[in-house]
C-alpha cells in the first residue's frame, strides 16, 4: 500500500545573532531538505519577533513557518535536523489540521 502524504506545519527560531546571510542559508538549508521529500505549500518568514521568555540570555528570535506535506517519516528526520543545526534556537512540527 502507498504511503499517503500528510499535510504539516514547522516553526523554527533562528538565533538573532547570525548574519542574514546565515539566516537565509539556514532557511534555504530546510526548505530544501523538505522539498527533497515533501513539497511546500506556503513557506513564511516573520522575521524578528520578541520571545515569550529568554532563552540562552536572548529576548528576540528570527521566526520562520513552513506548512508542507510529506510521508509520515520525514518530520522525524527533518526533527532530528533541526536539533543539531547551529544558529537553531527552538523549532516545533505539528500535523495540519487541514
Amino acid at each position: 500500500m502507498a504511503k499517503t502524504m500528510e499535510n504539516y506545519e514547522l516553526m523554527y527560531i533562528i538565533d538573532v545573532d547570525k548574519t542574514d546571510e546565515e539566516k537565509a542559508d539556514i532557511v534555504a538549508k530546510f526548505k530544501a531538505l523538505i522539498e527533497g521529500s515533501g513539497t511546500i505549500k506556503e513557506s513564511d518568514e516573520w522575521g524578528v519577533r520578541k520571545l515569550a521568555y529568554p532563552i540562552n540570555d536572548k529576548a528576540d528570535g528570527y521566526y520562520v513557518l513552513v506548512k508542507f506535506s510529506a510521508t509520515p517519516e520525514l518530520p522525524a528526520e527533518l526533527d532530528r535536523v533541526l536539533k543539531i543545526t547551529d544558529g537553531v534556537v527552538r523549532s516545533l512540527i505539528t500535523l495540519a489540521a487541514e
